[in-house]
């Protein structure tokens, strides 16, 4: 379409909240109007959104889309799909597919990949591991949104666990660092005093004292003292306890080297719901205590965690319905994490400017996305109605 006029709408915008038109042409925002304003023009195209609101698309800065080599559980066309039809218009894909993503060259055929088949805008990160920090001063600085490291073990077998190669990618690496902090050996001494109980049918409730609180926050607390050591740029991912928000300041994400993400499901699940959902609801990190799910929505209003996001991590339900031990960690997110979101506000335990503070403005401040993350005159036309 050359141009569109969406009007009567109510914009949700940068803590701003009016009634007004949108007028798009080649794809990008061309004018903003006031309710009272009256757009001239010869418009192919008019949607009338009397009693509805428009927000920035969303940016979700964690994906798992499964291409390549674990395609059975979904790929770049169906779940960037699934993340339009939900209103997330960008996308940012972890490593660890198949192969895993851990060299420039095997990074660029998953762009290549996305260049095809992507219904939404799109970069991956590369996978850091204990011995590829060449790779990593390779990186593009304007496509590659970051460098993701493990350090705790997830899906996948990409641990980063030595410490000369831990303080090589802060020190080195040209571009944001996401981690996903979990202390793996606490993980393990958890594991075998557990197993020793109850050999190989562990409870799924068990679950959050395995990957613990103490856990995350050892690992998290040597991320951020590493960052702070090398001044570095780092992001921590799906943070799940009130305790490891003592690590993170709060106030505005643009001025922040460290800052965190949420996801929705440590925001909307406790520990009280294993009973019911079991393997289901099986993360990493885990799904913890009523209170931290509280804390984690406090760190939201005081500034301190700076991203909501998702984890979408498919994967088939007969791989979910299993042990213990043989069901993998994630689930499907990024078509409802807006809806879910919008849940908070009409529980008002959010504002809408909370929502869209974090799943679109900061996201994009962030990772230095040009042109989009906001309802700005100039700038694509990547909107939520």
């Amino acid at each position: 379409m050359n141009n569109l006029l969406i009007k009567n709408v109510r914009i949700v915008n940068e803590n701003d909240d009016f009634n007004g038109h949108i007028y798009i042409e080649s794809g990008k925002i061309s004018r903003i109007y006031s309710a009272n304003e009256n757009p001239i023009g010869n418009f192919n195209n008019i949607i009338d959104g009397t009693g509805k609101l428009v927000v920035p698309g969303i940016i979700d800065d964690q994906v798992h889309f499964r291409e390549p080599g674990l395609t059975h559980k979904g790929d770049i066309y169906t779940e960037a799909k699934a993340g339009v039809a939900g209103g997330v218009t960008s996308f940012m894909e972890m490593p660890n597919t198949k192969p895993q993503a851990t060299t420039i060259e095997l990074l660029e055929d998953k762009y290549k990949i996305a260049s095809e088949k992507s219904l939404a805008n799109y970069s991956f990160y590369l996978g850091a591991t204990n011995d590829n920090i060449d790779e990593i001063k390779k990186i593009n600085k304007q496509t590659v949104c970051g460098v993701k490291v493990f350090m705790g073990s997830s899906t996948g077998n990409m641990l980063v666990d030595n410490l000369n190669s831990l303080s090589a990618i802060f020190s080195e690496s040209p571009v944001l660092i996401a981690t996903h902090c979990e202390d793996e050996k606490t993980i393990l001494e958890n594991t075998s005093k557990f197993k020793a109980e109850f050999g190989e049918n562990i409870p799924i409730n068990y679950h959050p004292i395995i990957r613990s609180e103490a856990a995350c926050y050892k690992s998290s607390a040597l991320a951020v003292e590493l960052a702070k050591k090398y001044n570095s740029r780092l992001h921590i991912l799906h943070l799940s306890t009130k305790k490891e928000l003592e690590l993170l300041e709060s106030g505005p994400s643009i001025n922040k080297k460290i800052t965190g993400e949420v996801c929705v499901h440590h925001l909307w699940f406790s520990d009280k719901d294993y009973e019911k959902l079991g393997t289901r609801i099986k993360w990493n990190p885990a799904i913890k205590t009523e209170a931290d799910r509280q804390g984690l929505l406090e760190g939201l209003k005081q500034n301190r965690i700076d991203v909501i996001a998702t984890d979408h991590a498919p994967h088939t339900i007969e791989e979910k319905n299993n042990t213990y031990f043989n069901s993998p960690s994630g689930g499907p997110l990024v078509q409802h994490s807006l809806p879910l979101m919008l849940e908070f506000v009409h529980n008002k335990e959010l504002s809408i400017h909370d929502v869209v503070n974090k799943m679109s403005h900061t996201p994009a401040d962030i990772f230095q996305i040009d042109k989009r993350g906001y309802i700005r005159e100039g700038y694509w036309a990547d909107l939520v109605l």
